[in-house]
Formats: C-alpha cells, structure tokens, sequence
C-alpha cells in the first residue's frame, strides 16, 4: 500500500527533528524508516534516489523532495519537504532566539560541542548505510576507497570522481 501526503509529511516532520548535522546526517535515520521500518521502498531504491538527489546542485534536503516524488508523486514531493523543512525551520529559529540571549549561560559551549560528535556518528552511517547498499559488485568498495582518498588528498574538482565512478558504474553494469 503506498503511503498518502498525510503519512508522508507526518513522517518526514519527524525526521526534521532529528536533523542534528543536516540532511546527509539524516540519512540512516530515512533509511530506517523507509525501508526497514515501514517498507515503502526497498535498498536500493533508496540509495539510488539518495544518490540522485546528491549529485543534483542545490541542499542537500533535496533527498527528502526526491524520496517524497518517489512515494506519492508530485504531494508526496510537497508533503516531505513541508514535513522536512518545517519542524526544523521552527526549532531553528527559536534555538536561534534563544542561543543569542543565552550566549554568555555556562553550558551553550559545551552543549554545543557536544553535537559535533552526534552529527559526525550520524554522517558515517551515513556513509555506511550508502555504502551497503551501493556494494553491488566485486570493485565497488575498492574505487569508494581510492575516490575518497583522490578526492581528500587532491585539489582536484571532485565532480571528476563523479564523473569516472558513473563511467565505472556503466561499464560493470553490462
């Protein structure tokens, strides 16, 4: 049974709240809920939308848009990016308000500090999850690792990586 905008928004409000690190960070989460949890998608579905929505220009939240197409068209398309954007956007602006009256309270520096290692443990499930799920032959993890070792220790576009991992991606899937 394919999910209504209803369900749609419901569940992607409740992602937004849990986007401490941004969309990429969000990830293993969407993953979870989608496909394991409420199974309106399967694995690899998943990745390649993800995949998709990343290697378009803009945010990185254009997962949630591309995911939501996915499930119900042009309102599930709408339904997750209110749902992703909104419950986000309002916490934001009141954490915002807040923060800039609480500057000088005792605990914001460490409050802060300690979301960096949340969203951080968020992104590589992040990439762990992506990963598995892209794992379809022999070579994959071999070029992931070599691409992500030209792309940290080059100054080189990584668009290029992108570019050859596609031709790659091609090639084997003859």
């Amino acid at each position: 049974m394919s999910p209504t905008p209803l369900d749609i928004l419901l569940q992607f409000a409740l992602l937004s709240i849990l986007a401490v690190g941004g969309a990429n960070a969000l990830s293993p989460e969407m993953h979870r809920l989608l496909v394991d949890s409420l199974h309106w998608m399967d694995d690899q579905t998943f990745s390649q939308l993800y995949a998709l929505a990343q290697a378009a220009p803009g945010p990185n939240i254009l997962s949630a848009s591309v995911l939501g197409m996915h499930l119900g068209g042009f309102m599930g398309m709408l339904a997750a990016t209110v749902g992703i954007l909104g419950p986000a956007a309002c916490i934001a602006f009141a954490v915002g308000g807040a923060i800039d009256r609480l500057k000088n309270a005792w605990w914001i520096k460490p409050a802060q500090a300690g979301l960096v290692p949340v969203a951080l443990g968020l992104m590589l499930a992040s990439g762990y999850i992506l990963g598995d799920a892209a794992f379809t032959f022999w070579a994959a993890p071999l070029i992931t690792v070599a691409m992500a070792v030209f792309v940290w220790r080059s100054n080189r576009n990584p668009l290029w990586m992108l570019l050859a991992g596609g031709i790659v991606g091609m090639i084997f899937a003859r």
